[in-house]
């Protein structure tokens, strides 16, 4: 019995299911709510049946007819009542999935290592948080409760119906599937074309953010045109992934409409020629009443309309996967992490010296170091030899396949690796600013630090000058990149900030790298002053001048090798 067995859901189902799941009980208690509004449908239609009939016939009284239209009211303000509840939990459990996913996405780019391999880039990650996961609201909304209320709605109809006649019951029954037979058919394509669209916005997210980054060579090479060229046709790659799916939506729409359209119309002309005595078959009832024709009449129509529901959710679900698979396909990466768990945590105390034990990760493998107190190493080696690693290895940011970072006697680990970083200062080769005015990036978690501290820092990194030309001194917003500055006077920010927090450890990564000659003398200089000052200073660089600086230079390149041999 193979065969009966459901296939295995793929990831992107897997995916969008274990989304949902905290808010599945809601979910599937808004899509009761509105499967049972949706059979007081009956109860409606017979008493308005019923007192058709009776004013037809003659028969009816003013007491019967109150009775049944406060009835009437009565039943329509229960059904609305519980469809706006439902809507207010599945509104609810929509907030929830999404502000979840955001937390949780947002959590895992924050924690994972800068040296993860396929790390999303920030613009995919925007895209994905502002733009993609919205497509899951209409998905939780719509699509759960519709899924529900087709599967027992219209076989409660069908049933009611047959009790009266099994002409009307056969119409049902033939014309009902070819609803959802049919979406089956265009989900593949809804699905295909809602990908495609989520793409290309993710492209467009990509190109916007790389362009802004280089707006300032941009527009030194004069390449604005090429620029808006570029946007151009990504625009209408946008336009045209969505007419797509639009024009998949309205094909699907109009050949679902028609399909129900011509199930009422059937039921119609089955009904008003059994009521004029024409057709004296399909019905117990010989001739067919009045109020059967009614009821039935009245029941036709909201048969089909779950099946119309589910029909019009398989673009919502379509979209909700399309989200899924780009979650998938972010979570699929290297899940490498930063070591600790963020916490705020107490520096470890005291003067401690830094020791590398059997350090290795993938095929790299470092030599067994003592970084004593105040010291200054720099690592050096051709490029692929590991220098960025082991600064990362050093500062907890890369979780080592073998060996220890040892402060004193303490590994750097899961529990410690948050009081270690408390320590050090890091001074990137990209540097990075907050969006506010300067002064909120050099005294990052310093709120303490007064005008003559900032100015010490400023000095101790040489950067004083950089801060005089700005427009607006340390009040200046420089954008997260450091526009207006350049790259060498960005990085003795970056210096003077370290230099500021006081901090007994810095760890800079190619802090030299691209910089003129005099531009690096600078930053070389600004690194003997913090280590002069006590400070424990280790870079990775290429740059001979700055190694010579150093007080222990490291070829990692040589020092693998010796080791091999």
């Amino acid at each position: 019995m193979r065969f009966l067995k459901r296939p295995t859901p793929d990831l992107a189902t897997q995916r969008l299911t274990r989304a949902l799941a905290p808010e599945a009980a809601r979910i599937r208690r808004a899509a009761q709510l509105t499967t049972i509004a949706a059979l007081l449908w009956p109860a409606m239609a017979a008493l308005v049946a019923l007192s058709f009939g009776a004013l037809v016939t003659g028969t009816a009284t003013t007491a019967q007819i109150l009775w049944a239209s406060a009835a009437f009211l009565a039943i329509g303000a229960l059904r609305t009542g519980l469809s706006v509840r439902a809507s207010a939990l599945l509104d609810r459990s929509a907030d929830v999935v999404l502000a979840a996913e955001r937390a949780a996405l947002l959590t895992t780019q924050e924690r994972l290592s800068p040296r993860a391999e396929g790390r999303a880039n920030s613009a995919a990650v925007a895209a994905l948080l502002v733009d993609k996961l919205p497509h899951l609201r209409p998905y939780i909304m719509r699509a759960r409760p519709a899924a529900m209320r087709a599967a027992i709605v219209p076989l409660v109809l069908l049933a009611l119906s047959a009790t009266m006649s099994w002409t009307v019951a056969l119409i049902l029954l033939v014309a009902g599937p070819l609803i959802p037979v049919f979406m089956a058919l265009v989900g593949l394509a809804a699905r295909e074309a809602s990908e495609k669209q989520m793409d290309e916005i993710g492209t467009l997210s990509t190109l916007l953010s790389e362009r802004l980054g280089a707006l300032l060579d941009i527009r030194l090479l004069d390449a604005r045109p090429r620029m808006l060229q570029d946007f151009e046709d990504r625009a209408e790659s946008l336009r045209e992934r969505t007419m797509a799916v639009l024009r998949v939506a309205f094909l699907s729409s109009t050949v679902l409409e028609l399909f129900s359209a011509i199930g009422v119309a059937m039921v119609a002309v089955y009904v008003g020629f059994a009521l004029l005595g024409e057709l004296g078959f399909g019905a117990y009832a010989t001739p067919l009443t009045l109020t059967e024709g009614v009821f039935l009449l009245m029941l036709a129509p909201e048969f089909f309309q779950p099946l119309r529901d589910l029909a019009a959710s398989w673009h919502d679900k379509a979209a909700a996967l399309a989200v899924a698979r780009d979650l998938t396909g972010i979570e699929a990466g290297d899940d490498s992490t930063i070591l600790g768990d963020g916490a705020a945590a107490t520096p470890l105390p005291g003067a401690t010296p830094i020791r590398l034990r059997g350090l290795s990760l993938g095929a790299m493998r470092f030599p067994d170091l003592d970084i004593a107190p105040g010291a200054s190493v720099a690592f050096t080696g051709p490029s692929g030899s590991g220098k960025s690693t082991l600064i990362a290895l050093i500062g907890g940011l890369v979780a080592p396949d073998a060996g220890q970072v040892l402060i004193g006697e303490k590994p750097v680990g899961p529990e410690t690796a948050d009081a270690w970083r408390a320590r050090i200062a890091w001074v990137p080769q990209s540097p990075h600013f907050l969006r506010g005015p300067l002064r909120d990036t050099l005294t990052l978690g310093l709120p303490e630090a007064d005008a003559d501290s900032i100015a010490r820092g400023l000095a101790l990194a040489s950067a004083e000058d950089v801060v005089a030309r700005l427009p607006q001194g340390l009040e200046t917003p420089l954008g997260e990149s450091g526009a207006g500055v350049s790259g060498g006077e960005a990085r003795r920010l970056m210096l003077a900030r370290a230099a500021l927090s006081g901090r007994p450890v810095i760890l800079a990564d190619e802090p030299t790298a691209d910089l003129d000659a005099e531009t690096a003398a600078d930053i070389t200089e600004a690194l003997c002053a913090l280590s002069d000052k006590g400070a424990t200073v280790i870079v990775a660089t290429h740059d001979a001048a700055l190694a010579a600086a150093m007080g222990t230079r490291i070829d990692l390149g040589r020092a693998r090798q010796e080791s091999a041999a």
